[in-house]
């Protein structure tokens, strides 16, 4: 595991880099010419939480910390392997980053879904000391927001026609379809928080989806101009700034909570 994690957050790194900071120049740096730079910043931020999340995972001891986001992952990367499958002529062939892509995004379905068999054994299903659980009202939002992000991927994936018709940047059946992948990790791990309710399990994937959506608020300033700047471009930025807000105000709540709770535990 720590292996993988080790890979994975060098990979995605390096992807990070190339999408925020030179979204203009994924034909030479990238498995694909991304236009435009909107769809490469949100990658781009997307990329840096999920290295956050490994390079945490590199650390940890115990099982349940990360298991959370092993579903998440598991599918994103099927996601990415459907996309390449269907618009294989839209890559770069000639690119090794390409090839880090389609193989890599073959692979980790499997080998993610092998590590979780080994791993699952490690997680005791019980809150660890001074753990504190999630208030069903936050559970119940995030079920809630989960079922509705997972009927958005599939509208992405499924449809990516009807969603480009009222997209607020220009997409592609590509780009629609990479996008529903992005979309079904906070659908997954948003489900996944509600079911286990354990802070202690939730933690890292809260901090790691703070990350991402303070990136894509910032991708929307750099790519303002490329946006149709209408009531879908707001509803979008609204959207991002309370499931953000959301976050920041699970993150504290729960923080404080498990502080209070471990000062009036018995030494």
């Amino acid at each position: 595991m720590r292996a993988f994690a080790a890979v994975s957050l060098s990979l995605l790194f390096i992807a990070f880099v190339v999408l925020f900071f030179f979204p203009s120049d994924t034909d030479r740096f990238f498995a694909w010419t991304i236009r435009p730079t909107m769809t490469a910043m949100l990658m781009g931020a997307g990329y840096l939480a999920a290295t956050y999340f490994f390079l945490r995972l590199l650390r940890e001891r115990q099982w349940h910390r990360v298991a959370l986001a092993f579903p998440a992952i598991v599918a994103f990367s099927s996601c990415m392997t459907v996309a390449t499958a269907l618009h294989w002529d839209r890559f770069n062939h000639e690119h090794p980053a390409f090839w880090v892509w389609a193989v890599g995004y073959a692979v980790a379905p499997f080998l993610v879904v092998a590590l979780w068999l080994v791993n699952r054994r490690g997680d005791p299903g019980v809150p660890e000391a001074g753990d504190v659980a999630v208030p069903p009202a936050f559970r119940g939002l995030l079920a809630v927001g989960g079922v509705g992000a997972i009927a958005f991927a599939l509208a992405l994936i499924v449809a990516p026609g009807t969603m480009i018709a009222i997209w607020p940047w220009q997409l592609t059946p590509l780009t629609a379809r990479v996008l529903g992948g992005w979309f079904a990790v906070p659908a997954f791990i948003a489900l996944a928080i509600a079911i286990d309710r354990r802070w202690s399990a939730a933690r890292y994937l809260v901090q790691s989806q703070i990350v991402g959506l303070a990136l894509v608020l910032v991708a929307f300033a750099r790519a303002w101009a490329e946006l149709d700047q209408g009531p879908g471009t707001w509803a979008s930025i609204v959207g991002v700034m309370v499931v953000l807000g959301f976050n920041v105000e699970l993150y504290w709540r729960m923080e404080r909570q498990q502080r209070t709770t471990q000062e009036v535990s018995p030494a």
